[in-house]
């Protein structure tokens, strides 16, 4: 079956980095657009990076843009999330998931990582 499995999330200091990943397995990976969102207590799902195919075609709120940077590695059927600079505003919990490039709605999702920034 579709899984989707993040790690990497934590708690941080304000102005520390992490890096998430998302292991994907159980359907055709490199055939599938990827995205990352979050959700903090409170509030809406917020999606904040998106990536094509191939990587080269990336996509950021403007919440992370500049910090975060989304990346992909089809060899190993993993979504990485680079985060940098990171804030207090940005403790959430981590989603990856996965869509036809065709549609606009994602239908695979993971369980999600917590991500907490202390300042």
């Amino acid at each position: 079956q579709v899984q989707l499995v993040e790690s990497g999330g934590g708690s941080v200091q304000a102005g520390g980095s992490l890096r998430l990943s998302c292991a994907a397995s159980g359907y055709s990976f490199s055939t599938y657009c990827m995205g990352w969102f979050r959700q903090a207590p409170g509030k809406e799902r917020e999606g904040i990076a998106a990536i094509g195919l191939t990587g080269s075609a990336t996509s950021y709120a403007d919440s992370v843009k500049g910090r975060f940077t989304i990346s992909r590695d089809n060899t190993k059927k993993t979504l990485y999330l680079q985060m940098g600079s990171l804030k207090p505003e940005d403790t959430a919990m981590y989603y990856c998931a996965a869509r036809p490039c065709a549609l606009d709605e994602y239908n695979y999702w993971g369980q999600g990582t917590q991500v907490t920034v202390s300042s």
